[in-house]
């Protein structure tokens, strides 16, 4: 399996480390990977995995899959529970 962060998910980083919010790239592998949610209509083709940050906050990853790519959108935290119960 091959991941590509697209131009977007890579500012993404920096964006987020500016307001304190540090996530890794392994965390949005690892999110992908093994998601504890996954929601793969509210934005069909592509796919949201979401996986828990800490005990209030989510990481959520928009991603599409074809044949053996995996394409990172783009990533956002979010409160626990404002997209599924978890």
């Amino acid at each position: 399996m091959k991941y590509i962060f697209t131009k977007h998910a890579k500012i993404k980083f920096a964006n987020l480390a500016k307001i304190g919010v540090t996530i890794s790239k392994k965390h949005v592998l690892n999110t992908v990977k093994n998601p504890q949610h996954l929601d793969k209509i509210s934005d069909f083709p592509k796919i949201i995995a979401s996986k828990n940050i800490d005990k209030n906050h989510i990481l959520r990853v928009v991603f599409k899959s074809e044949d053996d790519i995996i394409t990172i959108i783009t990533f956002y935290p979010a409160k626990r529970g404002r997209y599924y119960e978890n």
